[in-house]
C-alpha cells in the first residue's frame, strides 16, 4: 500500500474584490472593465498544513494592480500574512502562496511580477457565501452581499476559466465598499458597489 505525503493539503476561502462592475469579466477570460484592476485576493485557510504545520484559521491577503488581462500576468502585489500565526506558520503560508512549495498555487503566484513588500498584520476575517467583511486596520476594509435568486439562494457562478476552485461554485457579490489605503505603492482606492466574488478551496501539492 502507497502511502502519498503531502507538502501542503489546505482548505478553505477565496475571497476576490476588485474595481470591476459586476460580475468580475476576469473570471471568464476577459479583460478588466477600463483596462486595469485594483483587486485583492484573500485566502482563508478553514483547515490545513503545509511542511507539517497546522496554518487552520489563518488568512493572507494580496493586494494586487493588475495592468491588463488577468492571465497575462505582470500583477504587482503587497502581501498582508495573519498576525495571529506564529513566525513558522506565517512562513509557512508565505511560502506556499508565493508558489514555492508548487501545485496549482506556483501557477497563481506566476501571475504577480512584483512582490512590493510581504507584512504582518492582524487580519479580520467575517465572510460566508460573499456576505460579511474584510478588514487590515487602516490598510484595507471591505463589506459585500451575494446576489440572490427569487428564491433567495445566493447566485453562483460555475465553471469559469480564471476560477481557482475547480469543482466548486464561486458566490457572486456586490461590495457596498472596498478600500485600500497603501500610497506608498501607490495602491490607494475607494470603490462603492463593485465586484467580489468568494468560494471554497482544496489545494494540495
Amino acid at each position: 500500500m502507497t502511502t502519498t505525503t503531502f507538502t501542503y493539503q489546505i482548505d478553505g476561502q477565496i475571497l476576490e474584490a476588485c474595481s470591476c462592475n459586476t460580475p468580475c469579466p476576469c473570471w471568464i477570460g476577459e479583460d478588466p472593465d477600463g483596462g486595469y484592476c485594483d483587486s485583492f485576493v484573500a485566502y482563508h485557510v478553514e483547515q490545513g498544513t503545509i511542511l507539517g504545520i497546522d496554518v487552520s484559521g489563518l488568512t493572507l491577503v494580496k493586494i494586487v494592480y493588475i495592468p491588463g488581462n488577468v492571465l497575462a500576468g505582470n500583477w504587482r502585489a503587497v502581501i498582508y500574512v495573519d498576525a495571529k500565526g506564529t513566525a513558522q506558520q506565517q512562513d509557512a503560508l508565505i511560502k506556499v502562496f508565493t508558489g514555492e512549495l508548487g501545485g496549482a498555487l506556483a501557477d497563481l503566484a506566476y501571475l504577480v511580477s512584483e512582490t512590493l513588500d510581504v507584512r504582518v498584520a492582524p487580519i479580520e476575517y467575517h465572510i460566508k457565501e460573499a456576505q460579511g467583511t474584510i478588514r487590515i486596520g487602516e490598510i484595507l476594509k471591505a463589506e459585500m452581499a451575494p446576489y440572490r435568486s427569487a428564491q433567495g439562494k445566493p447566485t453562483k457562478l460555475v465553471d469559469s476559466i480564471f476560477s481557482t476552485i475547480p469543482g466548486s461554485p464561486a458566490y457572486v457579490a456586490k461590495a457596498s465598499y472596498h478600500q485600500v489605503n497603501l500610497p506608498e505603492f501607490n495602491l490607494v482606492w475607494n470603490y462603492n458597489g463593485r465586484n467580489a466574488i468568494q468560494g471554497q478551496f482544496h489545494f494540495e501539492a
